[in-house]
């Protein structure tokens, strides 16, 4: 079974993408910011992170640069999913290396995909 972390501090987007995701197979982890997301990874390895942008206490860009330190998760593939829209925005999350960079709002259809080709 594929795994997916779901960071994000919109209960109605953390709500639907865990159903959707549950229902495609995936175990699925929950994180409402970055530092609880970093705590998850200490212990378990995702196939992939579904990672908001503007969190509190740690944000998805600090998140993604802790995740590229750690050696263990050098096979999770990273996407943004964020209301943050601009061009340098989208460039910065990229730049970090994540591999995908979806904007809010965004059809769930096309992210279960997008997951799909990514890790398959």
């Amino acid at each position: 079974m594929k795994r997916i972390l779901i960071v994000d501090d919109e209960p109605n987007i953390v709500m639907s993408l865990e159903y959707t995701f549950k229902k495609n197979n995936f175990e699925v982890f929950i994180a409402r910011d970055g530092q609880e997301a970093l705590d998850i990874l200490k212990n378990q390895l995702p196939d992939i992170i579904i990672l908001d942008v503007m969190m509190p206490m740690v944000d998805g860009y600090s998140t993604l640069e802790q995740i590229k330190k750690d050696e263990r998760l050098d096979n999770c593939k990273v996407i943004f999913l964020s209301a943050k829209n601009k061009e340098t925005d989208i460039e910065k999350g990229l730049s970090l290396g994540a591999n995908l960079y979806i904007t809010k709002p965004f059809s769930l259809k096309k992210l279960v995909e997008k997951v799909h080709e990514l890790i398959n």
